[in-house]
């Protein structure tokens, strides 16, 4: 370990991280193209000039630090002259490539498409294109290009606090606006050439076309095209559930563990190889050729091109056999990874993969150790279960702070699934190939799809032993560093008992009480009203520490599932309890009016309060400005829309504020 973190390129890539994320969080440097060019230069003539040590040390630190800046700026298509949004004018004619199939939504068929033209420039950038569904109409495919004369929208922000923000989440991905389309609103042009990308999507399309020959259930294909070709579309919802609460969802997205596992079964295989001369260049050279081709049956996506890449760094650098040559070929690849693409870095599967990899490359050996068995298969038991403890030791506080869960029965999912998964991987690998030639047995397709339903039932058997799943844990991101402090200097603290070594892990024990007193008397002292948007629904609560009083018409189903509200009781509150306001909520020197369907609000004395009108109230709202005289109306998810354009409309001609929480999200009042 002490190794590890004296070597240089991990510091380099350390630099290049804080460069990326200040770039991106403050988008600081404006300097364009040319400015860059400069400063790099003059960087690097001083590291070729000055030959102090310490010196040259300090300038390759900041000249990887701008590395990392310069990435961001380099990869953010609003920084050149052909970005869409500079030639878009009032019914602009632009023409779309789709780029990526996404998950379609309840109305909408969903897909990331490049702006190659607007008004017969050529551009760049990417959108989000929502089509409306059509059971009639033939849908897009990667490479499908159309034009259309479309309105370019913002994104939509969180509506909620705490609500995923999915604007945010795109807005890392390149994408800024969105266009709806309904289908006779756009024109499907003629294909003019075919990217990897769209290659290797109509191999895939092939592929399913040809699976569908052979009567796999519904479950057992959507898992297939899952687990091999990196489509996890047609997956239910309860089978992804079921999968998270498992503790297996891994299993489900192609990723590192199938790369890997691929990578093991290949090194095996090749091995004899290694007996001809340069045979160790030739093993290494047909395992790389083998993972690109899985990459490319598997769609390429970012998580699949992440996971390949790594694990080529790695087969390369298995070939030196030297020491730490994994941890070495792991910082590597990031380091490549980070360069061509600085977003990355934000992605949960990004940070997922690596922390995995690194918490077994550094804690299982040292679990291993603490026990030897003699049964070899008892061996083998024993070090899938030390990889999986130490995956899990790498990634759960970064879990748990975005998925607000512990699965309790991970291991027995990992120890029952995991060594028979080689075996689905090679075996789907025969199942596509006969398949696609048509050569496959109906016996043998009936037979692996019993063990992907096996292997389902199985996953579903151990979602529902309630006990061992932790849910609805929230942590802060300075718990989540703490966290990660604590286990560093604990694992180092047992790998070398030093005395030293204790001193730091008691400091980190130490740090992580201070930030749980610093957390709890925040958030004792937090009092807020917030009116929450919930379509078609009413939802008002008054926040007085870790309690929440809330007033709504949502059944106990609902309020326990529902989205909008679930991230704000999880990660903010301790206690939620019903109550009824009854019409009137005072909060400090503010008063706020609740004005519901039976459009009542003359009390007596009531003057100046905030206004919040719910289920479409009949009213004559000049006359209630006039006698209330409220500071701010407020309209919730509740109300018909064209009730509340008509109060905006009212409100903007009595010089009222108006806040409606299905545009500008829900409205807050603290103390």
């Amino acid at each position: 370990m002490k190794r590890l973190l004296n070597y240089l390129p991990l510091h380099f890539v350390v630099l290049m991280i804080v460069g990326i994320i200040v770039q991106f969080q403050t988008q600081f440097w404006k300097f364009g193209f040319f400015t860059i060019s400069i400063l790099s230069t003059f960087l690097v003539v001083l590291f070729l000039l000055i030959k102090n040590r310490k010196f040259t040390t300090v300038i390759s630190l900041v000249l990887f630090f701008f590395v990392g800046v310069f990435s961001v700026f380099l990869n953010d298509d609003r920084n050149y002259n052909t970005y869409y949004n500079n030639y878009l004018e009032n019914n602009s004619s632009v023409i779309f490539m789709v780029k990526k199939v996404l998950k379609p939504g309840f109305y909408y068929d969903k897909y990331e498409v490049d702006v190659t033209q607007v008004n017969a420039r050529k551009s760049i950038g990417t959108v989000l294109l929502n089509i409306q569904k059509d059971s009639l109409s033939a849908k897009l495919k990667v490479d499908d290009r159309i034009s259309a004369k479309p309105l370019f929208e913002e994104l939509t922000p969180p509506l909620n606090p705490g609500q995923f923000d999915y604007k945010f989440y795109l807005s890392k991905q390149g994408i800024h606006h969105q266009i709806l389309l309904e289908n006779n609103q756009f024109l499907k042009l003629e294909t003019s050439s075919a990217s990897l990308v769209g290659l290797s999507a109509r191999l895939r399309s092939l592929i399913q076309e040809s699976l569908k020959e052979y009567h796999f259930k519904k479950d057992e294909l959507a898992v297939i095209n899952a687990l091999l070709l990196g489509q996890r579309q047609d997956i239910s919802k309860e089978l992804i559930t079921d999968y998270q609460r498992a503790g297996a969802i891994h299993i489900l997205a192609v990723s590192g563990l199938h790369v890997g596992i691929i990578l093991l079964i290949l090194t095996q295989l090749f091995k004899p190889l290694e007996r001809l001369k340069k045979g160790k260049v030739l093993k290494t050279i047909l395992i790389v050729l083998l993972l690109w081709m899985f990459a490319f049956i598997a769609g390429l996506s970012a998580s699949v091109v992440r996971a390949v890449t790594m694990f080529t760094f790695l087969a390369f650098g298995q070939s030196f056999q030297r020491k730490n040559v994994v941890a070495f070929s792991l910082i590597a690849s990031m380091f490549f990874l980070l360069i061509v693409k600085p977003m990355f870095l934000f992605d949960v599967g990004f940070q997922l993969s690596y922390l995995a990899v690194f918490g077994i490359i550094w804690v299982q050996p040292k679990l291993y150790e603490v026990w030897k068995p003699k049964f070899k298969i008892i061996d083998k038991f024993w070090q899938l279960f030390t990889v999986s403890i130490a995956a899990q030791v790498g990634i759960l506080p970064l879990s748990i702070y975005y998925f607000h869960q512990f699965p309790g029965l991970f291991i027995a999912s990992n120890l029952v699934i995991i060594p028979f998964l080689g075996f689905i991987l090679i075996g789907g690998v025969f199942v596509i190939v006969l398949s696609l030639f048509n050569l496959l047995p109906q016996f043998f397709a009936t037979f692996y799809g019993a063990v992907i339903s096996l292997m389902n039932r199985f996953v579903s058997w151990i979602s529902l032993q309630e006990e061992f799943l932790l849910k609805e844990i929230s942590i802060s991101f300075l718990m989540m560093i703490s966290w990660y402090l604590f286990i560093l200097l604990g694992v180092q603290f047992f790998i070398n008992q030093k005395a030293r070594k204790l001193v730091y892990f008691l400091m980190s024990i130490l740090l992580v009480q201070g930030v749980i007193l610093f957390e709890k008397s925040k958030n004792t002292h937090q009092k807020e009203v917030i009116i929450f948007h919930k379509s078609r629904h009413a939802v008002i609560g008054k926040r007085v520490g870790g309690k929440l009083f809330l007033q709504h018409d949502l059944d106990s189903l609902n309020f326990i599932n529902d989205s909008s509200l679930k991230s704000y009781r999880i990660e903010e509150v301790n206690e939620v309890k019903q109550t009824d306001f009854n019409h009137l909520l005072q909060f400090y020197s503010t008063t706020i009016l609740l004005i519901d369907s039976l459009g009542s609000y003359q009390l007596k004395g009531l003057q100046k309060p905030i206004v919040v009108l719910q289920y479409s109230p009949k009213i004559n709202l000049k006359r209630m400005i006039k006698l209330l005289k409220p500071t701010q109306i407020i309209a919730d998810g509740s109300n018909y829309k064209s009730s509340v354009l008509r109060w905006k409309i009212t409100c903007r001609e009595e010089n009222v504020p108006f806040h409606y929480t299905g545009q500008n999200g829900a409205f807050i009042i603290e103390k």
